[in-house]
């Protein structure tokens, strides 16, 4: 019998975790390393490479690198969010036989069950490397608003990467597990919880060790990687108003400019304004290499993505109207 490990199957990034002498502990790999990007990527002979180095394939070779498959578990293909999904990413999205969304690379196409248990895999041997023990059971955390389907389509994603899905757990609720468990006192919290690819929000009670979901919402198509394609979206326009050149179409260039637009934000969380510079994006007329230059600071940026936030607290307020509270009412918000 192997351990039992817990996941956080992450559209943008992953996590995994043990028990050991009684404390839960985040495992890292070799490099130190405790997040793992939950990127997919296939190179000659369709070997395949996960996580970080993935992760550095995704500049130059989008159309063989696939990130946010999460999106696509258990949709169908002709589902409005797998449509514009397929509108920015460089790999390519196929019709299923029976009319779900699949993953097409270097032509050949995958349930993304397949995909997210290559993910899966990669987890389980980061485990077994730094505990030298055997990995044969995972519980792994969901957003709490995926539907039955969804919930079945990560078990199979775990058979098929040799793990036993011991449990399929809410991630707002295990949030609420980590932050609460042993206080003794009884209050309500909220916990926002605005991953990747999703966004959910959760009133529960605690009262002692006792955990009640009173409410739950969420939107299943709305997260991190909304904001980075909205940047993006802006740092195109800038390009074309710079060039007269319009790289929508061009997926290597796409791919380029939202990895600029990620790291970008992710600057703009200490600074309050950051340069971007992404050379050779395309080539004009006579040859010559064509890059974009320009800055970006916060105020920008939050205009930019101040209605996918809306779209968050219509969300809460839904939940709350569930709950039968007030927002008075709520002792303390936890954000995951």
């Amino acid at each position: 019998m192997g351990i039992a490990v817990g996941i956080d199957l992450g559209t943008s990034n992953s996590v995994i975790a043990t028990v050991l002498d009684g404390q839960a502990i985040v495992l890292a790999d070799a490099e130190g390393r405790s997040v793992h990007p939950s990127v997919v990527a296939f190179g000659y002979g369709h070997a395949v490479v996960v996580g970080h180095r993935a992760r550095q394939q995704l500049a130059y070779a989008p159309e063989n690198t696939v990130f946010s498959a999460k999106r696509l578990i258990g949709r169908r293909y002709a589902s409005e969010e797998v449509q514009r999904l397929r509108r920015t990413v460089g790999w390519g999205i196929a019709e299923g036989p029976r009319g779900d969304a699949r993953v097409r690379v270097q032509g050949r196409v995958y349930a993304v069950q397949e995909i997210s248990a290559h993910v899966l895999a990669h987890m389980k041997v980061i485990a077994e490397q730094a505990t030298g023990q055997t990995v044969d059971g995972a519980v792994i955390t969901v957003p709490a608003y995926f539907n039955d389907q969804q919930r079945q389509a990560t078990r199979d994603a775990a058979t098929i990467a040799g793990l036993t899905c011991l449990r399929i757990i809410n991630e707002p609720t295990a949030a609420a597990l980590a932050y609460g468990y042993g206080q003794a006192h009884r209050q309500h919290i909220a916990v926002y919880d605005l991953g990747g690819g999703t966004f959910d929000i959760s009133i529960l009670r605690l009262e002692g060790e006792l955990f009640e979901v009173v409410s739950t919402a969420g939107d299943t198509f709305l997260g991190g990687d909304d904001f980075d394609m909205t940047i993006a979206d802006h740092l195109i326009e800038q390009f074309k108003q710079q060039t007269g050149v319009d790289i929508t179409e061009n997926p290597a260039a796409r791919a380029k400019v939202l990895d600029a637009a990620e790291r970008a934000k992710r600057a703009l969380s200490q600074v309050n304004a950051v340069a971007v510079k992404v050379p050779a994006l395309t080539r004009d007329d006579a040859g010559e290499p064509l890059g974009l230059s320009t800055t970006l600071d916060q105020t920008t940026v939050q205009n930019l993505v101040m209605p996918l936030m809306q779209r968050t607290f219509v969300v809460c307020d839904e939940a709350i109207s569930q709950a039968g509270l007030t927002n008075a009412q709520v002792d303390h918000v936890l954000l995951v």
